[in-house]
């Protein structure tokens, strides 16, 4: 075999390789640990955006202060977040002290990235728009009837009341 021949053959299967692989990027977040609902919610909304966009994602709380003697509210607020995006994203390392900070990584599953199905999101929301809100005490409708024009009802009056 020719050695230009082998040198080409080697060239093209690395080039091959390079154009089949996947960077994996790593996104960062980082939280308080006296975090509001509302910030709260903004982040874990970033954080879903990362995990649907296939990247891994390090969760970084930074403790201040006297905050760093309470560490178990750090790791609950990750394993909390955990919990609220277990479904696109796994924990890939457990919370973890370093320092003043305290990480997590997690990582995408299989389902993430992937757009729900339009028809059935719109399913849910008109079951949800028929169930209410439990609040009301609205009495059922008589019959299941179609709507009747006013000269109809009138006569459905009359034929009720002799």
């Amino acid at each position: 075999m020719d050695y230009g021949k082998y040198k080409y053959e080697q060239e093209q299967k690395a080039k091959q390789a390079r154009k089949h692989q996947s960077q994996i990027h790593v996104k960062e977040i980082k939280l308080r640990p006296k975090i509001g609902i509302h910030d709260y919610n903004t982040k874990k909304g970033h954080v879903e955006r990362f995990l649907n966009q296939r990247a891994k994602v390090k969760v970084t709380i930074m403790f201040r202060g006297r905050e760093t003697t309470h560490p178990e509210r750090g790791r609950d607020l990750l394993l909390r977040l955990a919990d609220d995006v277990k479904e696109i994203g796994t924990i890939e390392s457990q919370p973890l002290l370093d320092g003043r900070n305290m990480v997590m990584l997690l990582g995408p599953t299989k389902n993430a990235g992937v757009k729900r199905d339009a028809e059935s999101e719109d399913t849910q929301r008109s079951e949800e728009a028929v169930q209410g809100d439990g609040e009301r005490q609205d009495p059922p409708p008589a019959d299941d009837a179609q709507p009747q024009s006013g000269a109809q009802e009138l006569e459905a009056e009359a034929q009720v009341r002799p």
